[in-house]
């Protein structure tokens, strides 16, 4: 059977996309892929906003993305576990939409969905592979898995050139203004608004001039890359 989509971003909240590979995502439409987004949970937890609110924002934000398709699992909002019920719920998506690449959160993190929704995610891919697995459908486990790595303290593997598409992904991040508008709940924890686009294009900014270019994306993969001709590998050393 062949793929559904090419690029699947999977992020354990509404607006993670957004915030770590939203560009990447822009950029891989532009260039012709098909892209999709899962969300593991729907947001009820949150400090701010709900998770009827959430949706409403996320699906005007998918729009702005160009993604083709998205949707939200049912795990509990700041509860999301590694179990095999919900890596059963992943594969069944990963099935369905049988991508070439899936992008998951770095497996280190503040938030502990996050990091959870990294090894969830990879077993999940995992597991999806395993044709005694019966879903229904077909097995299918992804060729590349690379990890989303803006918020991590590392060197990236590689860098995506956004600078294209800078102003709508933040535009796609702001459209969650439950999340990033001025209020009382989470005043002490969130960026200020005014601040936000200060703090997005200078991270962005940073990427970009490891890789040369305007503005990037950073991404750690785990296995050594293969490169055929040298003299066309990108960003130049001295």
């Amino acid at each position: 059977m062949n793929s559904q989509v090419d690029v699947l971003a999977i992020a354990a909240h509404r607006d993670d996309v957004e915030q770590t590979c939203g560009g990447t995502l822009l950029h891989s439409a532009a260039i012709g892929l098909r892209t999709a987004i899962l969300d593991l949970t729907q947001g009820e937890a949150g400090t701010r906003g709900s998770a009827a609110e959430r949706a409403e924002e996320a699906e005007k934000a998918a729009g702005l993305l160009n993604v083709g398709w998205r949707q939200a699992l049912d795990l509990p909002d700041g509860r999301v576990e590694n179990t095999w019920e919900n890596r059963l719920k992943i594969v069944r998506v990963l099935r369905e939409l049988r991508p070439r690449v899936v992008i998951l959160p770095y497996w280190q993190a503040r938030h502990p969905d996050h990091a959870t929704a990294s090894t969830l995610g990879y077993e999940a891919c995992f597991v999806a592979g395993l044709a005694k697995v019966e879903t229904g459908a077909p097995p299918h486990r992804p060729f590349k898995i690379v990890y989303a790595s803006l918020y991590a303290d590392l060197r990236p593997s590689f860098v995506v050139d956004i600078s294209s598409y800078v102003e709508r992904r933040f535009a796609a991040l702001m459209a969650y203004r439950s999340q990033y508008e001025n209020q009382a709940p989470g005043g002490t924890l969130f960026v200020p608004q005014e601040e936000i686009r200060e703090k997005t294009l200078a991270l962005a900014r940073h990427y970009g001039i490891l890789g040369g270019v305007r503005y990037a994306e950073p991404f750690v993969q785990k296995e050594v890359g293969l490169i055929e001709d040298l003299t066309l590998i990108p960003v130049q050393s001295i």
